[in-house]
């Protein structure tokens, strides 16, 4: 879903207008990523969490050459889901034409 889809969906499910939905979203974006990027963590609750990490600094290898290459130390936010949202995620039914499991190995 794109940041237009919500748009659309939240305007006719409040009866608002999209202009008004837009700013409103954007601000809630913008007060989030903000938030963030002070290094505070994001929480609603049942939703999830957003938080920022520091991932260490590491050797990695190009992928090219084999060559080690330095991997300097990085933030990145991460998301963990909150208990109703991982209850509606896995508690809800594949969409129909989804690929199911059917426990065989494929062949190549």
């Amino acid at each position: 879903m794109t940041k237009r889809e919500l748009v659309i969906r939240v305007a006719n499910t409040l009866g608002m207008t999209q202009s008004d939905v837009a700013k409103i979203i954007e601000g809630a974006f913008d007060t989030i990523s903000r938030t963030l990027a002070e290094g505070e963590r994001w929480e609603l609750r049942d939703f999830g969490v957003f938080e920022v990490k520091t991932r260490a600094s590491r050797i990695g290898r190009n992928p090219r050459t084999g060559d080690q290459v330095p991997v300097p130390e990085r933030r990145v936010v991460t998301f963990r889901p909150g208990k109703k949202m991982k209850e509606l995620i896995c508690g809800e039914a594949p969409a129909e034409g989804a690929a199911q499991p059917s426990g065989e190995t494929p062949s190549i």
